[in-house]
């Protein structure tokens, strides 16, 4: 009887790669009582960062990373503070009032970091290097941006929807940078640590 290799496509949690045959992962659970996902060796230290239980851990009660962590938005990143309603009312040292883009490009990334491709982009980031940013709003009266993520090698973007039941999704990705319009390539917007989106807003 001839055994027939079977080969199981396994991927990433945080980082959604697929991972390479043979490469080696560690099972982590998102929180107590999940099912166990595959995480890559590059990613693990993101996903104890945000409190997921790798397996033969004792169980013990846990708090997960993103509530064990008060969220720092880009409104209290920027010392912008949020007036009655839905107004952004920018204090000293901002001697400008923000231009109703501007703001959109803030709840956009505040959105995003909210978002689990905030941890993708981390991860990328981590075997692909310093990446590059920008967040552009869409023509139209749907109020939606684009939030596009790149290196030198992949890009990913994403369609942010601020009133949608799912505001932030993955709308395409590609290798080439000249895939892109010129308009999503303004890179306004920084990469900083576990992938976290902060745009360039001018305080003068």
């Amino acid at each position: 009887m001839r055994v027939t290799k079977v080969s199981t496509l396994r991927q990433c949690a945080v980082c959604e790669r697929n991972l390479l045959l043979g490469e080696r992962s560690t099972r982590f659970a998102p929180e107590e009582g999940a099912e166990l996902v595959h995480v890559c060796p590059l990613c693990q230290e993101t996903a104890i960062e945000h409190g997921w239980i790798k397996e033969g851990t004792p169980t013990q009660p846990t708090i997960p990373g993103e509530r064990r962590r008060k969220r720092r938005g880009l409104v209290e990143i920027l010392g912008l503070s949020r007036a009655s309603g839905d107004t952004i009312a920018p204090p000293e040292p901002i001697l400008r009032r923000l231009s109703e883009d501007e703001i959109a490009v803030l709840e956009a990334a505040d959105l995003f970091n909210a978002s689990t491709y905030r941890r993708t982009v981390g991860g990328i980031a981590k075997s692909l290097g310093e990446a590059k940013a920008s967040i552009v709003p869409l023509s139209g009266v749907s109020g939606e941006l684009a939030v596009t993520v790149a290196w030198d090698l992949s890009w990913y973007q994403y369609r942010v929807t601020p009133e949608s039941a799912q505001p932030v999704r993955l709308e395409r990705r590609g290798h080439e940078l000249e895939e892109l319009e010129s308009s999503f390539k303004l890179w306004n917007t920084r990469v900083e640590n576990e992938g976290r989106l902060v745009p360039d807003i001018a305080r003068i």
